[in-house]
């Protein structure tokens, strides 16, 4: 097997290794996703000398924190933070339009099993910028910074529920705007999908202590902003 980078690492002590996951590493092998070649799992039992353990996911085209437990034990204890929704997540994304306020995204969504779940993001918009590219319908091109924390994790439930309010993540494909994401690819060479998952606050359930624990942008995200104008290291 082709030995691959180790993503960078943001966290480790005893009993957690956290990462920094680039965009379209896969979180674990899946039935659904057979092109890839590597996962973040095998990524991590090729470089370290211990077994890891999964926490939770996100998806394969977001970037951002992924947190695995040392031991089976604290596997369970940090799934036991999530299910009391004690493990607050922030995430940063680039949408189209302008978002001025701050809103509560209550929309259920399907499962793949056809069932309806609850789903709830709490969203604010951080910054609005305007820029001279004109789409198929005007002169200019509107985008904003938002910060989201969902309340549930269902499957790309952030991605349907800025798509569900009209304001959909800048690369995102098949939720985003085909024509919108085609203009910045022609244009600017957009590459990545604009959804990082930045922020991660626990209360350690071994020792006790509060985490606050951040994941540098990646560089596409970081290349796209200073394109659009957009600040991301401005205190909210």
């Amino acid at each position: 097997m082709n030995k691959f980078p180790l993503p960078e690492l943001v966290f480790e002590d005893d009993y957690f290794v956290i990462i920094n996951k680039p965009n379209n590493l896969l979180v674990h092998p899946s039935r659904i996703a057979r092109d890839a070649t590597i996962t973040a799992i095998e990524l991590l039992d090729q470089h370290l000398d211990f077994p890891v353990f999964l926490t939770h996911r996100i998806d394969r085209k977001t970037s951002g924190l992924l947190v695995f437990a040392k031991t089976f034990g604290v596997q369970k204890s940090f799934n036991k933070l999530i299910a009391s929704k004690l493990v607050r997540k922030t995430y940063m994304a680039i949408v189209r339009g302008h978002v001025f306020d701050e809103k509560t995204i209550n929309y259920p969504l399907k499962n793949d099993a056809g069932k309806v779940q609850e789903a709830v993001s709490n969203i604010k918009g951080l910054q609005q910028v305007e820029i001279e590219l004109a789409d198929h319908r005007f002169p200019t091109s509107r985008y904003s910074l938002v910060e989201i924390k969902p309340e549930t994790g269902r499957f790309h439930q952030i991605r349907k529920h800025m798509a569900h309010i009209f304001h959909p993540i800048i690369g995102d494909r098949p939720h985003g705007c085909n024509k919108q994401n085609r203009l910045l690819k022609e244009t600017y060479g957009l590459k990545d999908m604009l959804l990082h998952a930045y922020r991660l606050e626990f209360t350690h359930p071994e020792t006790g202590a509060l985490l606050k624990i951040e994941a540098p942008y990646p560089a596409e995200f970081l290349r796209m902003a200073e394109i659009f104008g957009i600040d991301l290291f401005i205190d909210f």
